[in-house]
């Protein structure tokens, strides 16, 4: 496990492996960036020049390395491209890229501007955060020693003090953590009781309260979707309810994410080419575990209840067919017309099930549909309410949390495409178009009357199937816990 921590040293005379500089543009060549002057004297005022002679320009996530001939303590310097005018997220993608550069390397010292510059604490998170995403790896399955391991010991070189702020990246960076590593875990070594035993362990560490529903207390308790999932596999579903209270709480949100550990699309199979990242089907219950364990550690005025709706969604001659009608929580019923279509019936016993809990505000995450990524790519998570307000403060609460999102609207003449001739609705529509705000819709039906409520599709931006950039591995990414912590952080401070 990657330690991080701050120092007050003279960067030249660390005792490190690798020193970390940030370099912007400029007209007459890259710039080092403000902290980097205790290096530039080392090397006799010629930083700038020997970044320019390597071919460094400064742009940003651009990785520049410079050994160090013994002009200081470390054996190479790393500089990194922070682009025009950075923001937080572009120094946390700096801080990230750098640190994955140094893959094998055991120490680094960190002297980007935001840690060394003004000293503020969002500054300091921001390179600390970004740092600690970076060093992520998953070996759990990996034998050899040809993988190279991740930086060992990050040390921020900065005059300010800002362990608060460290700590909070600590609390961050765990939870992102926690959720890239479930999103990984082959669907042979996490089952949905796997998932249930997980968040079971996560509550025992964190002090959360946990209940969780078996398959025949789901079918007693008249969970019909994810009863109805989860009959073709021969690993039983789970509904896991976890808790989250504060003694001067006044309000109370709802975290509902759907947990499908594996999704072949049940008899409605996938092609083989789309199944092979399905392990990823969980990433909405990973995060909503994930930002419950950061909640409880950063401890905001809010209570927080999270669910998470787990089933594995496979073909068998027990699973629900096309045509087949189940009865949601609360006694709704749906015609199953398409088998893939399994997210929205988890997420429907959940979130009937959150309007018990009297809350405030209800967010649900899925990664629900492909048609998230034909609209909006890999990277940026859509966002779907009821209320064009809680709407735009989601996606500003995600941006300032570091993860791209967009607003996407609920045109209300998409319901009637969810007419079901024998059912109250159908799980799909029986047009091709808009199918994630169709999905959407669907879930709409199932929020409880005068509740707030918004829906992040994160199909794309729950795993990398390209190569790492900036702080993301390829793989899961952990995405959205984040912007659930600072949801969470919101409502306590009534912004939303």
């Amino acid at each position: 496990m990657t330690t991080i921590s701050l120092d007050s040293g003279n960067l030249a005379g660390i005792d490190v492996d690798a020193i970390v500089i940030g370099v912007a543009p400029a007209e007459a060549g890259p710039a080092p960036a403000a902290g980097s002057e205790d290096l530039d004297r080392a090397l006799d005022g010629r930083l700038a020049e020997a970044l320019g002679a390597l071919g460094a320009t400064g742009k940003a996530g651009e990785i520049t390395k410079l050994p160090a001939l013994g002009a200081v303590t470390a054996k190479v310097v790393v500089a990194v491209g922070l682009g025009d005018s950075p923001a937080a997220e572009d120094v946390r993608r700096a801080a990230g890229a750098a640190i994955r550069s140094l893959a094998g390397t055991a120490r680094v010292a960190v002297a980007l501007p935001a840690a060394s510059g003004d000293g503020s604490a969002e500054g300091i998170e921001a390179v600390a955060l970004g740092a600690l995403l970076g060093a992520y790896s998953f070996d759990s399955y990996r034998t050899g020693d040809e993988h190279k391991s991740p930086v060992e010991e990050i040390r921020l070189v900065t005059s300010a003090s800002g362990e608060a702020a460290v700590e909070r990246a600590r609390t961050l960076a765990a939870s992102v953590r926690l959720v890239r590593d479930l999103v990984n875990t082959p669907p042979s070594h996490l089952s949905p009781e796997d998932l249930a035993d997980e968040a079971e362990r996560v509550a025992g560490e964190t002090g959360l309260s946990i209940e969780v529903l078996d398959e025949k207390g789901l079918v007693e308790g008249g969970y019909g979707g994810i009863a109805g999932v989860g009959q073709g596999s021969v690993n039983p579903p789970r509904l896991v309810r976890l808790s989250y209270t504060h003694p001067e709480a006044s309000k109370t949100l709802a975290l509902v994410g759907k947990g499908i550990t594996f999704d072949s699309g049940g008899l409605s199979l996938k092609p083989a080419e789309a199944m092979d990242w399905m392990k990823s089907d969980m990433g909405g219950a990973a995060a909503v575990l994930g930002a419950l364990a950061g909640i409880a550690g950063l401890a905001p005025k809010v209570n927080v209840v999270g669910y998470l709706a787990i089933a594995e969604n496979m073909p068998s001659g027990t699973a629900q067919r096309p045509s087949d009608v189940l009865r949601i929580y609360g006694g709704k019923t749906v015609e199953v017309l398409n088998t893939d279509a399994e997210g929205r019936l988890v997420l429907a016993d959940a979130l009937v099930r959150s309007g018990e809990d009297s809350p405030d505000l209800i967010v649900d995450v899925a990664t629900l549909t492909g048609a998230q990524l034909v609209a909006l790519g890999t990277r940026t998570t859509g966002v779907m309410a009821n209320d064009d307000d809680v709407r735009e403060k989601v996606v500003a609460a995600a941006d300032r949390a570091g993860e791209p999102s967009w607003g996407m609207p609920l045109p209300a003449e998409l319901r009637k495409g969810l007419d079901s001739a024998v059912a109250d609705i159908a799980n799909i529509s029986g047009e091709r178009w808009g199918g994630m705000l169709v999905a959407g819709t669907f879930l709409k039906e199932f929020v409880p009357d005068g509740v707030r409520w918004a829906h992040l599709d994160i199909a794309g931006p729950a795993f990398n199937k390209g190569e790492p950039y900036g702080y993301t591995p390829k793989g899961g990414t952990g995405a959205a816990a984040r912007t659930l912590i600072q949801i969470a952080e919101d409502v306590a401070a009534g912004i939303l």
